[in-house]
Formats: C-alpha cells, sequence, structure tokens
C-alpha cells in the first residue's frame, strides 16, 4: 500500500472509530446492557468444575466496528463457554455499563473477574478494571489485544496482566506500562517482527486462544505472586518464533557450569527468551550465584510436569 494511501486509509478509520465511539457512548447512557449474541451463553447453565474456589467470569470487548474486525474475540467467547467458563462479549462503548453490571455479578458472587479487549477493546478491559479498583474488586486477569495506543496503565488491582501487540501498528500499538509500585504478573509481546501478524488479524490466533483458555480454566487453583517476586517480562518474539504466553519472570541463581543454554534446557523455555530478557551472552559461562531472569507460565503445582520437552 502506497503511502499517502495507507494515510487515507488510517483517517478513515480513526474517523470511523471516532463516529463508533461517539454513538455508543450516547446509547451506552441510555440503552439497555447488550448481552453476548452468542444464544448458548444465556440458555445454557455453565457447568461449573469441581473446585473450592469459583471459577473466573470473563467480560471481552471488540475494538471499533467490532462486528467486522474483531470477531476473534467472539471465537474466544465461543471457546472458553465450551470449556465451561462464563463469558460474554460486548462492544467497548458500553465498557462503563458492564463495568457497573461486573460490580454487581461480583457483590452477588466474589468469581475472579477476567477482562480481555482488542483494540479499542484493549483500552475499555484497562479502563473497566480502573473502575473496579475504585470499588476495590480485585481483577485476576486482563489481556489486552494490539490494544490502541490511548490506554491507561495497569491498575495495581490487577493480579495478572498479559500485552500481545504490534509496536509499528497504527490501529493499536499501545505499549502499555503498569501504574508504579505494580506486583503482580505483567508480560508484555511485541510480534512486530511477525509479517504475517497484522491488527486486524492479532484476535484471532488459535494458539493464543488456546492457551488463555487453559490459562483462564486454571486461575482458581494458580498462584498469586507475593511481593516483589514477579518479574516483568518484555518481549520481541523473534520471527520464527511460536507465540508463547508467560505470565511473568522468576529469578535464579547459576551454579557452577551454567550457561543460558543449559538453564533454558532446564526450564523448558527457548534460549532467546533467556538471551533477550538477561542480555547475557548465550554461550557465555555464568558466574556462581549470577541472577538469571526465567520466564514462566503458571499452572497449579499438580500440573506441572518435569518431563516436558524443551522447546526450541
Amino acid at each position: 500500500m502506497s503511502s499517502p494511501t495507507r494515510v487515507a486509509a488510517v483517517a478513515i478509520w480513526a474517523a470511523l472509530s471516532a463516529f463508533v465511539f461517539s454513538f455508543g457512548c450516547n446509547l451506552a447512557l441510555a440503552g439497555p446492557v447488550a448481552r453476548s449474541t452468542n444464544a448458548a451463553a444465556t440458555t445454557a447453565p455453565v457447568a461449573l468444575p469441581a473446585a473450592t474456589q469459583p471459577q473466573a467470569r470473563v467480560y471481552l470487548f471488540r475494538g471499533a466496528l467490532g462486528p467486522i474486525f474483531s470477531r476473534g474475540m467472539d471465537h474466544l467467547t465461543k471457546r472458553l463457554e465450551q470449556a465451561g467458563i462464563q463469558a460474554d462479549v460486548y462492544e467497548f462503548t458500553i465498557c462503563r455499563l458492564i463495568a457497573d453490571q461486573a460490580i454487581r455479578d461480583y457483590r452477588d458472587n466474589a468469581a475472579p473477574v477476567v477482562l480481555i479487549g482488542h483494540s479499542m477493546g484493549g483500552l475499555c478491559a484497562l479502563t473497566f478494571a480502573g473502575i473496579l479498583k475504585s470499588e476495590n474488586i480485585p481483577v485476576s486477569l486482563v489481556v489486552t489485544i494490539d490494544p490502541a495506543q490511548a490506554s491507561p496503565k495497569v491498575p495495581l488491582n490487577v493480579e495478572r496482566f498479559i500485552n500481545i501487540f504490534l509496536s509499528d501498528s497504527v490501529l493499536g500499538g499501545g505499549d502499555v506500562v503498569a501504574e508504579q509500585g505494580y506486583q503482580g504478573h505483567y508480560a508484555s509481546f511485541d510480534l512486530k517482527q511477525h509479517e504475517e501478524v497484522t491488527h486486524i488479524n492479532i484476535d484471532k490466533m488459535d494458539s493464543v486462544h488456546e492457551q488463555l483458555v487453559t490459562a483462564i480454566a486454571q486461575l482458581a487453583t494458580t498462584p498469586l505472586p507475593t511481593g516483589g517476586e514477579a518479574v516483568p517480562l518484555r518481549y520481541v518474539v523473534p520471527p520464527d518464533a511460536p507465540i508463547e504466553l508467560w505470565d511473568s519472570g522468576t529469578q535464579q541463581f547459576a551454579r557452577s557450569g551454567d550457561t543460558l543454554q543449559r538453564l533454558a534446557a532446564l526450564n523448558h523455555v527457548p534460549l532467546w527468551s533467556l538471551t533477550q530478557v538477561n542480555q547475557y551472552s548465550e554461550s557465555a559461562p555464568l558466574s556462581v550465584g549470577q541472577r538469571v531472569f526465567v520466564p514462566r507460565r503458571l499452572a497449579p503445582p499438580v500440573a506441572t510436569s518435569a518431563a516436558t520437552r524443551p522447546k526450541r
């Protein structure tokens, strides 16, 4: 696409987004709350797993012109429902209305809250989390998918945050940071080197959906970080690397003979994930006691397998 054409396309997108946002905000003030378009969400009871804690309640938000460009949020909603997880998808323009409903839902049944949004829906998810913060309600997980650049910071009531974005995107590109003092799990994945990924299809990746469904299903049994334990992760994912959604990092201390290659194999993570976050040579020997940051997934202890093949 030529530069003038691209500029024109961005201008049209911005104008449409502004119109949809303005129209939707007026509608939100006067109209009823819109629920998921999936009939199964309202007609069939959700079967909760046998667990001592309630399962998560998931609120998903499309971006501007969402029924056309954010259909990945609808597909993810269906996958969550198929896994027995209560999930509903909305337009970002009624963000505050849904947040008010979520406050009432939480007061009635204090289930973990999960917020997921694409594009302007990502901005909504963070705004939503801030509204819940004002009500002293924790948010178990927020996932933003190429959110708008005007997105707010991650508020302190968010326990786990994941941003999947394209830093060079003119339609999204939100490189979200956390508020000062944030101690939850934080992981940022910039996919700008993946040429096959665009703002329009970044919300539709099956592998990402699968990982999110698994993580959300396990939230009730996954541990929360203790103060200062979680190490924030920020990655530019290499073009030939699969997209693996680690939750945050943890620190380890090198022993005699350790290298990043050895630690990558022991922790079942790709070598690039260690070289990038630690900025050490991949083959250089590490000093005994040298601190190394290692990415990790949060999974219940019983589900963690030491026999997992190392990823490459």
